[in-house]
């Protein structure tokens, strides 16, 4: 919890003092820095979430971290879009078993929900690794070393306790 808060905190630090200098968040990172943190092997899909989004995939990357670039990214459950789901790879192709793999479900209700986001890795040995909980936000970061050609769930819920999700998908975390 103290990394979110932190990458958080930095981020909006950032923001305030670039609006300071007259800047929105948009503007500032609509000067292609979302561009260039697009992986070449991301689909269609990604790239238009990527073109209407810039500052959520930025900010999703830097909560990845250095050199993460976005490979998939998917509104859920729908186009009504309730959460958005961010796969991200270290390098830029992600056809690989050995690619290391970050994933970040974002929470677009505008409320706390209980949401819960895992990466798997392809090698069983590695295992998954999730992140749980009740979030404003966003469920993760969640990392695999050998995430490529991996699988990714993304599940949201009212409460913990609620038996209704409001979103519940299992994807492909890169095209192999």
């Amino acid at each position: 919890m103290r990394v979110k808060f932190v990458a958080k905190s930095a981020a909006m630090v950032t923001a305030a003092a670039l609006g300071f200098l007259g800047l929105t968040v948009p503007q500032v990172f609509a000067v292609g820095q979302a561009d260039s943190r697009v992986a070449a092997g991301a689909d269609r899909e990604t790239k238009d979430i990527a073109e209407e989004n810039p500052e959520a995939v930025v900010a999703a990357a830097t909560v990845c971290g250095t050199g993460y670039n976005l490979y998939y990214a998917e509104r859920l459950p729908d186009a009504t879009r309730k959460g958005t789901l961010f796969t991200y790879i270290k390098g830029t192709d992600g056809a690989s078993n050995d690619t290391p793999t970050c994933a970040i479900f974002e929470n677009n209700t505008g409320s706390v929900k209980w949401m819960k986001v895992k990466l798997c890795s392809n090698y069983t040995a590695e295992g998954c690794e999730s992140d749980e909980g009740n979030f404003s936000e966003y469920a993760g970061p969640v990392y695999r070393d050998h995430g490529g050609c991996g699988q990714v769930t993304a599940l949201m819920k009212s409460t913990s306790a609620s038996t209704t999700y409001i979103v519940n998908a299992v994807r492909s975390t890169t095209s192999c």
